[in-house]
């Protein structure tokens, strides 16, 4: 089973590996989606990170059910990127959507919207799909500082969590310079930060450098994959995990059996760290 650990920066434990759900959509029909997290979660992951953009929102009502079986499950959500046609179209408007935006990318461009009137709707959307009252970690998606009012969304995400409706908040970034502006010009957004990460160009490392632990990190087998083709599967999650000992890895696949490469790296590490010193 893959171990859990507490998130540096908050009291939220988390499965040293996270089930992202970016890629849910092309595991197949419903059934087939349905199993694939399944299978995640007998193998050990307890925390499943989606957004409303993963499968144009389709990815939270997959997880629903989910969630409703086994309540001990933790997920992270996100806010500012938003399906180009809404989050609560059917899996045959999505499935057209998505093959159309192979020919015309803007037909499947997540929308940008760091308007707190938007994120207010878009929260409210994301419990019903989960169908839950509140949502573990919640993340602002690839924010831009010019985009959005940082006071303003301090104010509104502190209001959220006195009230229960989430429990940590941060932000999502896609670059290290990204994430640095947040800890220059907005700290108190960024109690949370997850951040691309690689065994190449080891991105974190701008965050150690600032005295901050990597937190969620994710991106290792994607850039491996394109950048260190010589490198197996096993062996990046095994580097991987070395580049951040104390925090959560986001993964993420659409095919059964990766489930378990990434349950045997864990379990593994785990292994490993359990061993005694000779």
């Amino acid at each position: 089973m893959i171990r859990t650990l507490p998130l540096p920066g908050c009291n939220l434990r988390l499965s040293r590996f996270v089930f992202g759900c970016a890629r849910l959509f092309n595991a197949g029909a419903d059934l087939a989606r349905a199993r694939l997290l399944a299978e995640a979660a007998d193998a050990g992951f307890t925390h499943f990170d989606v957004a409303p953009s993963y499968g144009f929102g389709m990815a939270e009502r997959d997880l629903a059910p989910l969630l409703k079986s086994r309540p001990g499950l933790t997920v992270t959500s996100k806010v500012g990127l938003y399906a180009p046609a809404g989050e609560d179209s059917p899996a045959s408007a999505i499935f057209l959507r998505k093959a159309a935006g192979k020919l015309a990318p803007a037909l499947s461009r997540a929308q940008v919207d760091f308007s707190l009137s938007r994120a207010r709707e878009s929260l409210s959307g994301s419990l019903r799909r989960l169908g839950r009252d509140h949502i573990d970690l919640f993340l602002l998606h690839a924010p831009r500082l010019d985009l959005l009012a940082a006071d303003e969304w301090r104010s509104w995400l502190d209001s959220l969590r006195a009230q229960g409706r989430i429990g940590a908040y941060g932000v999502a970034v896609t670059s290290a310079e990204s994430a640095l502006a947040f800890l220059d010009h907005a700290p108190p957004l960024a109690e949370i930060i997850q951040h691309p990460d690689s065994l190449d160009l080891r991105e974190a490392d701008a965050l150690v450098a600032r005295g901050r632990a990597p937190q969620l990190t994710y991106g290792y087998v994607a850039a491996a994959r394109q950048r260190q083709p010589r490198l197996g599967i096993a062996e990046i999650l095994e580097q991987a995990l070395r580049r951040n000992p104390e925090g959560a890895l986001v993964v993420s696949t659409s095919k059964m059996a990766r489930v378990q490469v990434f349950a045997q790296a864990a379990e593994s590490e785990a292994v490993q760290c359990h061993a005694p010193a000779i």
